[in-house]
């Protein structure tokens, strides 16, 4: 017998047309679950179902003028819901975020008007305010390691008091001065509060806002090297810092984010009306933070989109003005708005769930 052989040539059988050989590993799952892994998908197709019933239920919501208001006071929320909802995301949560938009525009309206200064002096102070605000509750949470719920309930708590105590101090009333007539008022107005004219219908200058707001978040979040920051601190912010992360910065820059949207809606709230109750707020945070979870973000964090709260957020405006323009009791709008947290919260967890099976 030979010691050497002579090797046979391996002879590979092409696989046949059309099919791709796989090893398990690398199988795609199906566009179903990829679709459902979408944070907003779920939410998408519950403001569509809203949609569709309104239109049905209350034929006002099929009129141009009637679903410009729809959107008006969707933007109002939304343009809050999407700060809260990357905070979220990051992992934290803000009660106050409610009545820190009013402490915003309440600057803005004393400093101007008791100081008779031009209102963009009172504008740009409010900024730093509400910036400093977030700060202190960014700074506050990472420095004493107290959950974020603990840190806003008390940052809520001062800020309900000091809006209605300095008001009444300053004002002698419960509300600020008309500031109207002041210089710069107009200015701003056309800046925060404006009107424009799409087809013979007026749309308020805060949709183009929150639409702009929503898909600069949402670039942020998926394209940028702070919405990975964002995401990682929210998923586990030890192994985030491990790798490199700066968490400290990430989480104090949310908070000044919300801060941000509290300060431009209550520019908004104070040159649309002229002039701001101090005791207004209360109980937005819960508003802001529902269309955050509805659109999809969990309470626990690293998980989300910024879209997702446009949906949200949508729905309320839905909700709250298409139970009006059916001629039904108002008072059902908390109602719904409990039917729809408990669902998206159970949607969502259904999601995960699926989306995550193999």
């Amino acid at each position: 017998m030979s010691m050497t052989q002579q090797a046979t040539p391996a002879v590979d059988t092409p696989p046949a047309p059309g099919h791709k050989q796989s090893d398990g590993r690398t199988r795609q799952r199906p566009l179903a679950l990829r679709l459902l892994a979408r944070p907003e998908v779920g939410v998408f197709l519950g403001a569509v179902a809203v949609l569709v019933f309104f239109l049905f239920a209350a034929p006002p919501v099929r009129d141009g003028s009637s679903m410009a208001n729809i959107l008006y006071q969707s933007s109002t929320i939304g343009i809050m819901a999407l700060p809260v909802a990357l905070l979220m995301i990051g992992g934290e949560f803000d009660l106050s975020a409610g009545v820190a938009v009013i402490t915003s525009a309440l600057t803005a309206s004393m400093l101007s008007y008791q100081l008779t200064m031009n209102v963009w002096v009172g504008v740009i102070v409010a900024l730093l305010v509400s910036l400093a605000i977030g700060a202190f509750n960014g700074w506050l949470l990472v420095k004493t390691g107290l959950p974020s719920f603990l840190v806003t309930l008390g940052t809520f708590l001062i800020l309900q008091g000091v809006n209605l105590a300095v008001t009444k101090l300053v004002t002698g009333n419960v509300a600020t001065d008309d500031i109207s007539d002041m210089d710069g008022f107009s200015q701003a107005q056309k800046l925060f509060a404006s009107t424009f004219t799409v087809g013979g219908v007026n749309v308020k200058i805060t949709v183009v806002w929150w639409l702009v707001f929503a898909a600069l978040a949402t670039w942020v979040l998926l394209r940028t090297k702070y919405g990975n920051w964002i995401f990682a601190v929210g998923g586990n912010k030890h192994s985030a810092r491990a790798v490199g992360v700066p968490v400290t910065f990430t989480k104090i820059s949310l908070f000044m984010l919300v801060g941000f949207g509290a300060w431009f809606v209550g520019m908004h709230q104070l040159f649309s009306f002229n002039t701001v109750q101090s005791g207004e707020g209360v109980g937005q945070e819960l508003i802001y933070i529902a269309a955050a979870v509805i659109g999809g973000c969990l309470l626990t964090g690293g998980y989300g989109s910024a879209i997702g709260p446009v949906f949200g957020a949508f729905m309320f405006g839905m909700v709250q003005q298409g139970i009006v323009y059916a001629g039904w009791n108002p008072d059902w709008f908390k109602a719904f708005l409990g039917v729809m947290l408990l669902g998206a919260v159970l949607i969502n967890l259904w999601v995960q769930r699926t989306a995550t099976r193999r």
